[in-house]
This record gives structure tokens, C-alpha cells and sequence, in this order.
């Protein structure tokens, strides 16, 4: 396999996890969110990632996501799930059932928590492809997973057999640049902080966006994308501009990304918001009053 063996492209929301009060999972939730991101113009999605909050899910509950999440996209977009994990058995494991429930591939990010040589990290994705089928979208989140994805050991990975893209959200240019001229001939290369340079990085080619901020901001998925793959270098500035501001918003003031975006999206009664499962809190006082003053300012959220 290689970029040419898939044809992923485009705007891919990297999808939340609803929860009820009862912290249980909203299914109905997710399925509706899933609806309304389609008619907004998503290529597809990532579900069960870092916006997922999958480490406060059991493989149970990660199984069942999977399936509502394929019962839900019904073959109309592609969706990666989320398998990353530790341990090379569990990432196996959990592979195997996103392939069960029907997924068009993976996403995995290196073992987190303790920090790895390149080499170990490389042996980790080599023994995990070594025992699955499924297409491979490396994940680079040094900031959740302590461990890198450099430019020279995303090269190696993509001579495995089924790695066939990288997700680089290290939000770091120099280290995104550096693996897009690296890999790009090889798999695909996808923005994962598009919020913050998705418009330079499409311009540069890169293949498409993964980004959190389309389930609250449909302008910066799809409509972002165009502009910046069509050369309209008015309308992507200022979307560039808007995502910068969200990313600002949502991460100021004792905010955080994933909490901020669930409270963001139930202010604008989009479906699949909710609660936050702990270790997270759901936000409340100065900190929600901030986040909605900020999103009117933005012209996001009706006075």
C-alpha cells in the first residue's frame, strides 16, 4: 500500500465523544453530529482520536463507538478510527475490531507516557502492521503522547506495508513542512492544526485537514479546504484568521481544546457536545462566560 492505494482527501473532522449525564455514551448524539458534519460538506472523519477522548474509554466502549460510528456514516464519507494504544497487543486488538465494524482505516499514535527511541517507536508500528490489515494514518501528537514522529522516522514508517498517510499535529511548521517534502510522494500528509496553518499547508500540498474545530465551526472544514486548494488566498486568509482566533478562545483563560469544544458546541445546540469524561471537567463560570462572549465577538454564536 501507498498514498495511491486510498483516496483520502479533503476536510476530516476529528469527531467528539458525546456523553450523557449519566456519563454514559450518546450514541444518538454522535449519529446526528455525524448527519449534520456530511451536510456541511465533511470528506470524512476521524472518530475515537485525541477530540474523542478515547483514553477514558474501555475496548468495550470503543468497539461500540465504532460500530454507531459506521452505522452512522453508512459508506457516504471515509472514517478512521482511533486504535492507538501502549502496548503493541492492544493496538492489535483494537485494529482488529475497527476492521470488524466495518472502518476504512486507522489512525495510531506512537505508545504514550513513557518516552521511546525512533527505533522503539518504529518496532511498535512494525509489529502492529505485522499483525493487521487495515490501512494506517500515523498520528503525530508529541503533545498527548510525549513522543515524537520526526520527518526521517515518518519516512521510515512509510515503507511498512500498510501505512498509507500521516496525521502531523504537532502544531510545530518547521517539523509539518519538514514531513510533508519528506513523505509526501510516498502517503499522504494531512494538517492536523489546521486552525492554526491548514491555509499554507494545503497551498504547499498537503492532502487535506483533520481538525477539531468543524464541529463548531462548519466555515473551517470543507469551505476552509477550497479555499486554500483553489488559490483564493482572500478567503482563506480569513478563515486562517478565524481558526487562529478559535484556537486562541478555546485554549485561553484556564481553558482547554476538548472541554471548550464540547461547552462550544452545546451553546450552539449542536448534537454531539455534552459532558467531558474526568480526568476533564466541563467548564462553567468566568470560564464559559469567556468562551461564549468570545464566540459572539467571533460572529459565531448569536448576542
Amino acid at each position: 500500500m501507498d498514498r495511491s492505494s486510498i483516496d483520502w482527501s479533503g476536510s476530516f473532522p476529528a469527531m467528539t465523544t458525546p456523553f450523557d449525564r449519566s456519563g454514559k455514551i450518546d450514541e444518538k448524539g454522535l449519529a446526528a453530529n455525524v448527519d449534520r458534519l456530511i451536510e456541511a460538506g465533511a470528506d470524512g472523519f476521524v472518530v475515537a482520536g485525541c477530540t474523542g477522548e478515547f483514553w477514558t474509554l474501555s475496548h468495550e466502549e470503543r468497539a461500540r463507538v465504532y460500530e454507531v460510528a459506521v452505522e452512522a456514516v453508512a459508506g457516504r464519507v471515509t472514517l478512521i478510527l482511533g486504535t492507538g494504544a501502549v502496548t503493541v497487543d492492544e493496538t492489535v486488538k483494537l485494529t482488529n475490531m475497527a476492521e470488524k465494524a466495518g472502518a476504512d482505516g486507522v489512525l495510531i499514535l506512537p505508545p504514550y507516557f513513557v518516552k521511546l527511541t525512533d527505533d522503539e517507536i518504529f518496532a511498535h508500528y512494525r509489529d502492529v502492521a505485522g499483525q493487521t490489515r487495515m490501512p494506517i494514518l500515523l498520528y503525530n501528537i508529541p503533545g498527548n503522547a510525549v513522543n515524537w514522529l520526526t520527518p526521517v522516522l515518518v519516512r521510515r514508517l512509510a515503507d511498512l506495508d500498510t501505512v498509507v498517510a500521516v496525521k502531523e499535529s504537532s502544531g510545530d511548521w518547521n517539523n509539518f513542512y519538514a514531513t510533508l517534502i519528506t513523505v509526501a510522494d510516498k502517503i499522504r500528509v494531512f494538517c492536523g492544526p489546521s486552525s492554526i496553518f491548514g491555509a499554507p499547508a494545503i497551498e504547499l500540498g498537503a492532502d487535506g485537514f483533520i481538525d477539531c474545530f468543524p464541529n463548531v465551526w462548519a466555515a473551517g472544514g470543507r469551505p476552509f479546504y477550497d479555499a486554500a486548494k483553489s488559490g483564493d488566498k482572500r478567503r482563506a486568509a480569513e478563515l486562517q484568521k478565524t481558526g487562529r482566533l478559535l484556537t486562541d478562545l478555546f485554549t485561553s483563560e484556564g481553558r482547554t481544546l476538548y472541554p471548550a469544544t464540547k461547552a462550544a458546541m452545546d451553546m450552539m445546540g449542536f448534537p454531539g457536545g455534552g459532558r467531558p469524561r474526568p480526568p476533564l471537567r466541563s467548564m462553567e463560570g468566568k470560564q464559559l462566560e469567556g468562551l461564549r462572549k468570545g464566540l459572539v465577538e467571533l460572529g459565531l454564536l448569536a448576542a
